[in-house]
């Protein structure tokens, strides 16, 4: 850590002095579809990243999941490297399309893959943090209706009862959902994430069934025996641009609505919002909510994990005159499907970029998980499972990757989570996004979050100096040093 700039050590330095809440718990997390490879190996079939990586266009530079950064096959070597980093636990998922392929019978040499993965964290001392769901569906599933079709809910519970059959056993902590957001309103209203329809009617409906296949799985596994289980949103601060201005001030009312409450209500409170759907009348969305529905989703949660990357301005206004907006244009399309939802925009505030586009504001996630204690009196405990930054990566002769920025910014995260604590928010874990370099989504290989460098023609691991000094910070949060 010597080659760190001065005032990022001694930040690094106070963040070591901090009080951590005891069994506080680091790690960090990755996605199947994105690290896996092996895309029709030992059985698997295509899931819809697979099908939607096709489609010309849809990726950039038609960049496919086939073989990612090929965890499939150097599995024991990443959880080795995880141990050397001194990662508490370890935020995976699991593929429904390698497990059950087309969702039909089950696929044993998937499941094998995935016994061995918790075999081998639990060999190592890390904690195997399993989610079930982050956004690779088969392809078969999607053709019958996808999450557009109510039957989804149930195939997918099918699925949960798979996984904790073979693994139950082992795992402790089984997330059903990692943000619904982009797999519901990105993927069937706005067209930018698989499978890419553009359709109100079956985002809304995909909303839904997402939300009545948490329940239904959540329900299953507490049947089971499972003794920890919620699910994880990705959430935001929805920040009227001028707070004297009506429209501004409705404007990020409709965004908050899309973005974290038609989430956070039905799981905590048992109901949608409202205002939601005085917007959404005439769309037919509330024939889509049957009776029982709501009772099963709003089943005690465990814990809730939060997604944090940036917050977003926003203004019921068109942009000022040469203002791009700072907002991902995930952020813009979501909202037009909707209605009124055209007169959202997302004006800039002059604050550093990652290089996804994404405004840089560490305060924000202290003010989002202290926000969440005070609106939701009975939330659960909190965990922050994923928070992380894309940028531009450079190997120096030696070898070293300086990646200033993104340390910068997990160092003051890191503080803000700390800052949230301090405040009483009940935050237990803190999960960097992400632990490998890796297939992101629709911008392909374009984008690098890793603290762990990877070299797509070579596949070679390097730790970053964001990675070294995360490593740094766990070290002294447990041993109190």
């Amino acid at each position: 850590m010597t080659s760190l700039p001065a005032k990022q050590l001694e930040q690094a330095a106070a963040l070591r002095s901090r009080p951590w809440p005891a069994g506080f718990l680091w790690g960090s997390a990755t996605a199947a579809a994105q690290i896996e490879g092996a895309g029709h190996e030992d059985g698997k079939e295509d899931s819809i990243w697979d099908a939607f990586a096709r489609v010309p266009g849809a990726v950039v530079n038609g960049d496919t999941p086939e073989v990612a950064v090929d965890h499939y096959h150097r599995m024991p070597e990443d959880v080795a490297l995880m141990k050397s980093l001194g990662l508490g636990s370890y935020r995976f998922s699991t593929s429904w399309a390698r497990i059950k392929p087309g969702d039909r019978t089950v696929n044993q040499a998937g499941l094998d893959f995935y016994s061995r993965l918790v075999d081998e964290l639990l060999g190592a001392g890390i904690l195997p943090w399993l989610t079930l769901y982050h956004w690779d569906l088969p392809q078969a599933v999607e053709e019958q209706g996808g999450w557009a079709s109510r039957d989804t809910a149930h195939r997918f519970r099918d699925y949960a009862d798979t996984v904790y059959g073979a693994l139950g056993d082992r795992v402790q902590h089984w997330t059903t959902f990692n943000e619904p957001f982009c797999s519901s309103l990105l993927s069937y209203a706005a067209g930018i994430h698989a499978p890419g329809r553009i359709s109100r009617e079956d985002a809304l409906a995909a909303v839904h069934h997402q939300h009545l296949g948490h329940g239904l799985a959540a329900g299953a596994l507490r049947e089971l025996g499972a003794g920890n289980v919620g699910i994880t949103l990705n959430l935001s601060n929805a920040i009227p641009a001028d707070l004297t201005d009506e429209a501004d001030l409705d404007a990020a009312r409709r965004f908050d609505a899309l973005q974290n409450r038609i989430y956070l209500e039905p799981l905590l409170l048992g109901r949608y919002p409202e205002d939601f759907l005085h917007d959404v009348a005439g769309l037919g969305f509330e024939q889509l909510v049957h009776d029982g529905d709501l009772a099963a989703i709003s089943a005690p949660l465990d814990f809730l994990g939060v997604n944090y990357y940036h917050d977003d301005n926003v203004s019921g206004h068109p942009l000022p005159e040469g203002d791009p907006g700072f907002a991902a244009a995930t952020d813009r399309e979501v909202a037009s499907p909707f209605v009124g939802s055209e007169h959202i925009t997302f004006p800039t505030r002059g604050l550093p970029r990652t290089g996804m586009d994404w405004e840089i504001n560490p305060d924000g996630l202290r003010h989002l998980l202290t926000r969440l204690g005070a609106e939701y009196p009975d939330l659960p405990p909190l965990y922050v499972t994923e928070n992380g930054a894309a940028y531009d990566d450079e190997i120096t002769a030696g070898g070293r990757i300086h990646d200033v920025e993104r340390t910068q910014f997990v160092l003051d995260h890191v503080g803000s989570v700390a800052d949230a604590i301090a405040e009483g928010a009940d935050v237990r874990g803190y999960f960097l996004w992400s632990l490998l370099d890796n297939y992101e989504w629709a911008w392909g290989y374009g984008k690098r979050f890793g603290m762990v460098h990877v070299d797509y023609e070579t596949l070679v691991r390097t730790v970053k100096d964001s990675g070294l000094v995360y490593s740094s910070l766990i070290r002294n949060a447990l041993t109190g040093a």
